[in-house]
C-alpha cells in the first residue's frame, strides 16, 4: 500500500544571498536565509530599516533574484530566471498589495481590479473582478473611482486585484503603513478572514501590532533570520475593532 507523497513547500529558500556592489564596497543584503513557508500559512516577514526583509520580500516576489543560493516557488527553481520568465511566474502565481494601493485615480474599482487580467487576456475577467471586490466587501462600489474611495477601500480595491487571478500566494508590503488605526485593523480582518479560507499570505511590516495579527513571525537582522517562530499572543482584528468600538462609546458618555 502506497502513501501519499508529502506535500512541497510553497516556498523553499536556501542559503540565499543578495550582494550590492557600491563603487569599490559590497554591500550584503541577504547573508545565507534558510526558509520554508508552507501553504495556508500567514507569515509577518519583520525587521530594522537596512536588515533585508525588503530584498528578501522582492526575490520572493520574483522582482529581483539572488546572486546565489536556491529559491523554490511551488517546487519551480526561479533563482537563476530572467527577466521574461521572472514575470510569467509572477503573473501566474504572485498576488501583490503595496503600502501605496498603485491604483488608477480616474479609474473605477472594477476596472482596476480587471487591468492585470486584461494583459493576461482573460476572458473572464469581469466575472472575477466582481467576485473578488464582493469578497473585500466593495460589491457596492464597483463603479467608485479611487479618488472617490477612503484610503482603507482603497487598499480593499488593491487586495481584490490581488485575489482576482487566483494566486498562489498574496504578498503584502506595508499594507496598512499609510492608514489609520481603524482602517489598518479593517485591512489585517480581511487578510484573517481570507487566510481562514485558504489563501496563503507573506506580509512585510515594520509594526509590531501588525505583525501580531499574523500566525508566524520571520524576523530578519543582518541579512539573516534570527527569529522564526509561530506568534505568541495573537491579535484578531475584529476584537481590537470591537475595543476601539468600546473605547469611542465610553469618550462618547464622559463628555
Amino acid at each position: 500500500m502506497s502513501s501519499a507523497l508529502p506535500e512541497l513547500p510553497m516556498i523553499h529558500i536556501s542559503d540565499l544571498r543578495k550582494t550590492y556592489v557600491m563603487g569599490d564596497q559590497e554591500v550584503r543584503a541577504l547573508d545565507g536565509i534558510q526558509l520554508e513557508i508552507g501553504r495556508g500559512e500567514f507569515v509577518a516577514i519583520m525587521g530594522p530599516s537596512g536588515s533585508g526583509k525588503s530584498t528578501l520580500m522582492h526575490i520572493i516576489g520574483c522582482l529581483d533574484v539572488p546572486t546565489s543560493g536556491s529559491y523554490l516557488l511551488d517546487g519551480i527553481e526561479v533563482a537563476d530566471m530572467d527577466e521574461y520568465e521572472l514575470a510569467h511566474i509572477r503573473n501566474r502565481k504572485i498576488g501583490f498589495v503595496f503600502q501605496g494601493f498603485n491604483l488608477l485615480a480616474r479609474t473605477s474599482a472594477l476596472d482596476n481590479v480587471e487591468l492585470p487580467m486584461v494583459y493576461a487576456k482573460r476572458k473572464d475577467r469581469t466575472e472575477r473582478a466582481i467576485a473578488a471586490l464582493e469578497r473585500v466587501g466593495l460589491g457596492s462600489r464597483l463603479d467608485h473611482t479611487s479618488n472617490q474611495l477612503s484610503g482603507g477601500q482603497q487598499q480593499r480595491v488593491a487586495i481584490a486585484r490581488a485575489l482576482a487571478s487566483d494566486p498562489l500566494l498574496i504578498l503584502a508590503d506595508e499594507p496598512t503603513g499609510n492608514l489609520a488605526s481603524v482602517q489598518s485593523e479593517e485591512i489585517m480582518g480581511i487578510f484573517q478572514e481570507l487566510n481562514e479560507e485558504g489563501v496563503s499570505i507573506v506580509m512585510v511590516t515594520h509594526e509590531p501590532e501588525i505583525g501580531k495579527h499574523c500566525k508566524r513571525q520571520v524576523i530578519i537582522k543582518d541579512g539573516r533570520v534570527v527569529h522564526d517562530e509561530p506568534v505568541e499572543g495573537r491579535l484578531f482584528a475584529k476584537d481590537v475593532l470591537a475595543m476601539m468600538e468600546r473605547e469611542v462609546v465610553l469618550l462618547k458618555g464622559n463628555t
